[in-house]
């Protein structure tokens, strides 16, 4: 227990420096190597050691540059090992060199993450687990929050990118950053990538900054690739969502629903920046996903001006969304606009259309399901309904929100 004041403060200043720094570091680790599994074990052996060390030393000034530099000797370590060619460790060195250089002469990380993500859509990685390794290993998620973003199990995906990491490693594969022109070729991976950590960010209302690095990384694509509408269109829907983030919890942190909040809450700039980006990637003529769920948060902004939301043209909005990208979360959301526009018991019909082992467990149904209930008049099935949503929601506003609802039905 004697330990146990000193231990604390680095474990803080360890844990604080992998929140604001991982993937900025590993990027560099890994983009300067050419090899993301062992830029990945020599940062994960770099904490490690940081967690005997700063105890005893006490924590370094920059903790980040102390992390770094620990991992570039590994990296570099680690080069020797499995390296034959004199040339091949003399530029691992130089590059990695050059990238302590970089971070010591400024008092921030040069950020390479977009380039990492572009890295992991290397033909070696499975297309369906690109974005789920970007999530892990560029944007910090662990794989629960990964699997909820993918509706499958933690430990299914956990053992997927466990298999999907072991094999790179087996297959000592190292990557190039790709060249600018193969970007569009590789581009919906990583936008599904940058939309799974915004939506993680979305829904822990506490961990906005993860938020606030998906807006970061989608403005970048954007500048990067102005002609690819869909870059635009996930621009557009973060700034949309991000506009109405402090609408979302009254004065006394209560969950506000998107059709019970003021729209004098929401942000007016940024509402207008995402309508603009909207209004540029749909003059491309090249209307994907993203751009239609931008517009669907287009018409809720509208309420701001018209004080009433067009439900029918939400409805239209998912008719077409569906056609496009038939994921469950529009499937669900174009019922309830069926709810609104026709009927409670149309949007129900929708609802059971779905099929039942990938509604289980995906609580914006049970949710739906419930509301709809409720307006129907068949209280026990809303009841039911309500209780399913409230156990499989993890936000506690949101939990309290739905006990809320249930509690009114008596």
């Amino acid at each position: 227990m004697a330990d146990r004041p000193l231990q604390d403060p680095a474990r803080r200043a360890a844990e604080s420096a992998v929140r604001n720094a991982y993937g900025r570091i590993l990027a560099l680790l890994a983009i300067r190597s050419g090899n993301l599994a062992i830029a990945e074990d020599a940062l994960a052996e770099a904490l490690a050691r940081a967690l005997v060390a700063w105890p005893q030393s006490g924590v370094p000034e920059k903790p980040e540059a102390w992390l770094l530099t620990t991992a570039r000797h590994l990296v570099i370590d680690t080069a020797r090992k499995k390296s034959t060619e004199a040339s091949r460790k003399a530029d691992v060195r130089l590059l990695l060199e050059e990238s302590e250089a970089e971070m010591m002469a400024g008092d921030s990380l040069p950020d390479e993450r977009l380039k990492l993500l572009f890295v992991c859509t290397h033909p070696a990685i499975e297309p369906g687990m690109q974005a789920p390794l970007m999530l892990q290993t560029v944007l910090g998620l662990d794989a629960a929050r990964i699997a909820s973003a993918f509706l499958v199990r933690p430990a299914t995906m956990s053992q997927r990118l466990v298999r999907q990491k072991s094999a790179l490693k087996m297959g000592g594969i190292g990557f190039e950053v790709p060249g600018r022109e193969e970007w569009p070729d590789r581009l919906n991976a990583v936008l599904q990538a940058i939309y799974g950590a915004y939506n993680a960010g979305w829904e822990d209302h506490a961990n906005a900054s993860l938020a606030e690095e998906a807006l970061f990384l989608a403005t970048l694509v954007n500048q990067l690739l102005p002609y690819e509408a869909e870059a635009a269109g996930l621009m557009s829907l973060i700034l949309h969502c991000e506009a109405r983030r402090d609408a979302r919890r009254d004065a006394a942190g209560r969950f506000v629903p998107l059709d019970r909040q003021d729209p004098a809450g929401w942000n007016a700039a940024r509402i207008a920046e995402a309508e603009r980006v909207l209004g540029t990637a749909l003059r491309m003529g090249n209307i994907g996903r993203f751009q239609l769920e931008a517009a669907l948060q287009s018409v809720h902004a509208a309420r701001r001006i018209t004080g009433q939301t067009d439900w029918a043209s939400i409805l239209a909005i998912y008719d077409r969304l569906i056609a496009v990208s038939p994921a469950l979360g529009a499937m669900v959301g174009r019922a309830a606009a069926i709810g609104r526009v026709l009927s409670p018991e149309a949007g129900l019909e929708a609802l059971d259309s779905l099929p039942g082992d990938r509604v289980a467990q995906y609580q914006p149904y049970w949710a739906t399901r419930a509301h709809l209930k409720a307006l129907m008049g068949s209280t026990s099935a809303a009841q039911k309904a309500y209780r399913m949503a409230i156990g499989l929601t993890s936000d506690s506003a949101v939990r309290n929100f739905l006990l809320t609802q249930l509690a009114q039905l008596g």
